[in-house]
């Protein structure tokens, strides 16, 4: 992978949630993708599983949202990128997200972390 291909995936990613359906979710993910909403957080692994999440996570397709992105680094076929996403119109939610994916030979990921951010996030546990 180099940046010009994780940032064309990035792209793609932003439009399938733009679509109605999941279908292009097999031209994003191989078939045992692992997906982890936050490091902690248990992996959703496989496409019928990534598909009923991706679909209980968004409003649907018409979900008024800004994103930008930044391939940060690419190292093999793994890759970070900073995104920050504005939901609504006036804006009433944002992140700042990192995301990690691991690509096959493809060009489709085989495992996607990411590590959401928003403002007032404590940044330490408080103990």
């Amino acid at each position: 992978m180099d940046r010009k291909q994780v940032a064309a995936w990035i792209a793609a990613y932003e439009h399938a949630w733009r679509t109605p359906g999941t279908q292009m979710l097999a031209t994003l993910f191989t078939a045992q993708a692992s997906y982890q909403q936050g490091p902690y957080r248990e992996p959703v692994v496989g496409l019928p599983a990534i598909a009923r999440m991706w679909e209980a996570e968004r409003d649907g397709p018409g979900e008024v949202f800004q994103m930008t992105s930044e391939v940060v680094a690419v190292e093999g076929d793994t890759a970070v990128a900073r995104l920050e996403v504005r939901y609504g119109d006036p804006v009433d939610q944002e992140y700042r997200d990192l995301w990690i994916m691991r690509f096959a030979e493809d060009g489709r990921c085989g495992s996607f972390e990411e590590w959401p951010f928003w403002p007032a996030q404590p940044t330490t546990t408080g103990t």
